[in-house]
């Protein structure tokens, strides 16, 4: 199914190993992938695909994911920025970095982006705009829920097999073609015993999270990019209607300097699983159009 083939690399990150999935020659200013929640890196093959030849590309597995380590105090949000700078010191360590991210791995670069303006080149975001407001009076409820799930620890995600796991990932979206729901199936998981697969990453992010999301540091982080950035959002997506007014096209251009907006006919949250080919299209015309600007720039 996949015509790009990947080549896998182990690398230390603050302590921890880190899975790096690479496609194309080797190059020291690659394009870095980031998955979102729940996710692996190796599930960009089929962006990957579409992108063109020339394009180096490196995805890594954040913490606790696919074949990445899981973190032995937890789980907390500022790890990833400090994940993702180290990463680009590794991968990207004289340029300026060049960055897709989907959901939550959309959601840490843009923040990214906003505490350390002048480290990355653009970003194309594929719905990585956080979680919805949260009111402060849920805070000793949250605690709560938290300490109870650390006495009775993490749940087992355990399916009995690779076809079970991909008949359920058909139900869950329809629009998931089966190659693309068996591949989905196959680097989620790991093998456990008696043929049964277990999901390939920490069972402790189910555990909530004890601090409330602040949207409001959001969007402050949001308000200091300077970067030009790529907004893909799906028209059928079910994340987006959680946000109301906080996912309209007046309240992105608010908040962010230079910013395209682009709402992906017949796509959910999860489109880069569901139409990867309109994905890099996407991305292929907003790195042409900034790298046209910046030849225009120069001739002037």
């Amino acid at each position: 199914m996949s015509t790009r083939t990947p080549r896998i690399e182990d690398r230390l990150i603050r302590g921890l190993k880190h899975r790096l999935t690479w496609w194309g020659e080797p190059s020291a200013n690659p394009v870095v992938l980031l998955h979102g929640y729940m996710d692996r890196g190796l599930t960009w093959q089929f962006v990957v695909d579409q992108l063109p030849e020339s394009w180096s590309c490196v995805a890594p597995d954040w913490r606790g994911f696919g074949a990445s380590a899981p973190a032995p105090g937890g789980y907390w949000f500022p790890d990833y920025f400090a994940d993702l700078e180290a990463l680009l010191d590794v991968v990207v360590p004289q340029q300026r970095a060049r960055v897709v991210g989907h959901s939550m791995g959309g959601h840490v670069a843009s923040l990214y982006a906003g505490i350390r303006p002048t480290r990355l080149a653009w970003l194309a975001n594929l719905e990585g705009i956080g979680l919805p407001r949260t009111p402060s009076d849920r805070a000793p409820t949250r605690y709560a829920e938290w300490l109870d799930q650390l006495k009775a620890g993490p749940p087992a995600k355990r399916y009995p097999s690779i076809e079970l796991l991909t008949e359920v990932l058909r139900r869950r979206n329809p629009r998931l073609p089966p190659e693309r729901a068996r591949f989905l199936a196959e680097v989620w998981t790991v093998p456990a015993a008696g043929g049964e697969r277990d999901l390939a990453a920490d069972p402790r992010h189910a555990f909530v999270n004890p601090v409330l999301h602040r949207r409001e540091e959001a969007e402050a982080c949001w308000r200091a990019v300077e970067i030009p950035m790529l907004l893909l959002l799906g028209e059928l997506s079910a994340h987006l209607s959680r946000f109301g007014a906080d996912a309209s096209e007046a309240y992105f251009a608010s908040i962010f300097r230079s910013l395209r907006q682009v709402r992906l006919p017949g796509c959910g949250h999860m489109m880069h699983h569901e139409d990867p080919e309109a994905v890099a299209r996407e991305i292929i015309a907003f790195e042409r159009s900034l790298s046209e600007a910046a030849r225009s720039d120069t001739r002037s």
